[in-house]
């Protein structure tokens, strides 16, 4: 039976009273979101044995959420996911000045980006499916951005087990924008394990190098013949621990893969053996952002026991490319008064035997 619950999730430190949405499908698959970030902080994925267990990593304590998501567990991200070098970019001849919050560089919409923010939620029918209408109003300047942003965001559950998102954003002024999900994925269904056994094939001959600073350089390179080479079913441990200043720089995989083809199709797949689950990634956007859960760093402790520590978790983080604002030759982030950003996302989950069935 499709429904969607709704409960108490906790409080913040300012005293909002935060909801937790659960999106159910007539399999049995749940989505939980609060609307405190658009945070996905449960979805459940079935085994080969028809299992469905959490597959998301995310904090036992719901105040950690609101004071400590450095991660960005589970958050939706803007206005600009990825960073912007300098925190600074041109429109129009002026200069915008954006929030510092990673070193030099502007990260994820900054201190107070979107994952922070308290979202308007609204239940809706969806094609006859359960989903989550979010809306949220970035005013003029906050951040540093420009631009009142209106943003809404639709959450999906479908019943082939599909988890949709879909992004809107309209503008009063010339604006950037690049929206994500970042949720970390381990497919294993217990958080005290490495994703490193899974095994990742991402439809993308080219990636973008980055500089110390983790911003793109702005030379396009082929991945063949090196360990950014995943056009094939590759464990994402295969290669993670080679000497290549690419891999040296993030400590692993955090760099933007420019993805073939365009419109919604399938841009990655990942498939981990032992249990039998699945992931398709669908996407209509140029790029997705592949890390590897470097950089967690065990502060806290899963929700199915010990730490979240390095590599216990994956992002496929569809958007558009870093500092694309500040480099012409990459497809452009502008919007403009009039025009509509739009973009979807799919998360779809299966079991199989093996990654070919």
């Amino acid at each position: 039976m499709r429904t969607i619950q709704i409960s108490d999730f906790g409080i913040t430190k300012n005293g909002d009273e935060i909801k937790k949405y659960t999106l159910i499908n007539k399999n049995g698959m749940q989505a939980e979101i609060i609307n405190y970030g658009g945070i996905v902080t449960s979805l459940t994925a079935p085994d080969r044995n028809g299992k469905y267990e959490d597959i998301v990593l995310g904090f036992i304590q719901p105040e950690h959420y609101f004071n400590d998501n450095g991660y960005f567990f589970g958050a939706l991200i803007g206005r600009y996911a990825n960073r912007i070098a300098h925190a600074e970019f041109s429109l129009e001849g002026e200069v915008f000045t954006v929030d510092k919050n990673d070193n030099s560089n502007c990260l994820h919409g900054g201190q107070n980006g979107f994952h922070t923010q308290i979202w308007k939620a609204e239940p809706i029918e969806n094609n006859g499916f359960s989903s989550l209408k979010l809306t949220h109003t970035s005013e003029d300047g906050e951040s540093g951005f420009p631009g009142k942003l209106l943003v809404i965001v639709i959450y999906t559950l479908t019943d082939d087990d599909a988890l949709e998102i879909f992004y809107e954003a309209r503008t009063d002024k010339m604006t950037v924008v690049n929206l994500t999900h970042h949720s970390y994925f381990n497919l294993s269904g217990d958080f005290t394990k490495t994703i490193v056994d899974h095994e990742l094939q991402i439809k993308a001959d080219q990636f973008l190098p980055i500089n110390d600073s983790s911003i793109p350089t702005g030379e396009k390179v082929m991945v063949k013949e090196t360990p950014f080479d995943f056009t094939a079913f590759k464990k994402i441990g295969k290669d993670i621990d080679e000497q290549h200043e690419q891999l040296e720089k993030a400590n692993g995989y955090d760099h933007n893969w420019i993805l073939n083809g365009e419109g919604l199709r399938t841009i990655a797949k990942v498939y981990h053996s032992e249990t039998g689950r699945a992931m398709e990634v669908i996407s209509d956007q140029p790029g997705v952002q592949f890390y590897s859960g470097n950089f967690l760093d065990g502060k806290y402790e899963t929700k199915t026991g010990g730490k979240n520590t390095s590599r216990t978790g994956f992002c496929l983080e569809t958007q558009h490319y870093p500092d694309a604002p500040n480099q012409y030759l990459f497809p452009s982030t502008e919007l403009k008064p009039g025009e509509k950003y739009q973009s979807q996302t799919i998360y779809k989950f299966s079991a199989k035997n093996n990654k070919k069935d």
